[in-house]
């Protein structure tokens, strides 16, 4: 079906494209941003809202995404990203651990895989919500209750992990454009959990 909602002066591309480009352009964004590493939790969260505020009216562009970024820079976010990357460490370990062949190793590699995710998923729902930008603990306790009680939207944002993991893995240089989707992703899945739980 052809696209026949005007486009304003100077538009390139009609409005579904536009929220594309956008999307790319903060997905890049977020990967520089993200660069140091402990960064990443305030990264992908600056990246979820700036995309959120475009279903507001608002811009969702590099420039935007950076001055909101700039403005909530905090030590609390260079805490959770600190923990994350702490927890990203033991868990490679662990699996490092299961793979030297230690007896139950196949069954620690289960349950550890089990957790790993559980808590993956958790993390990016708790980026994907408004609370992330100024209280971690409340957006990550939020997340946890979302996680289990829209199994749906786990499974999706697990879905939109693998797929951004498979895309990089099979073409290096998108992994500086992964994080766009992702984060599109992510706050897709918040708007419909918080769509159907308000009805």
């Amino acid at each position: 079906m052809r696209d026949t909602s005007p486009r304003e002066p100077g538009e390139v591309f009609g409005p579904r494209m536009t929220l594309f480009a956008d999307m790319l352009s903060v997905g890049l964004a977020t990967a520089v941003a993200g660069l140091p590493l402990v960064t990443i939790p305030a990264a992908l969260s600056t990246a979820c809202a700036v995309l959120r505020g475009a279903g507001e009216g608002q811009p969702a562009t590099a420039g935007r995404y950076f001055e909101v970024l700039r403005r909530r820079l905090r030590a609390g976010d260079l805490t959770a990203g600190a923990v994350a990357l702490a927890g990203a460490l033991l868990f490679a370990a662990d699996l490092a651990l299961a793979g030297a062949g230690l007896p139950g190793a196949p069954l620690f590699a289960v349950v550890a895989g089990a957790i790993g995710a559980a808590a993956l998923v958790v993390g990016l729902r708790a980026c994907a919500r408004p609370e992330s930008l100024t209280d971690w603990r409340t957006a990550l306790r939020e997340a946890a209750r979302d996680s289990i009680r829209d199994v749906r939207g786990s499974g999706l944002v697990l879905l939109a992990v693998t797929t951004a993991v498979l895309c990089a893995w099979m073409l290096v240089p998108l992994l500086l454009l992964a994080p766009g989707p992702l984060a599109l992703a992510l706050t897709a899945v918040h708007i419909r959990w918080t769509g159907m739980s308000k009805s």
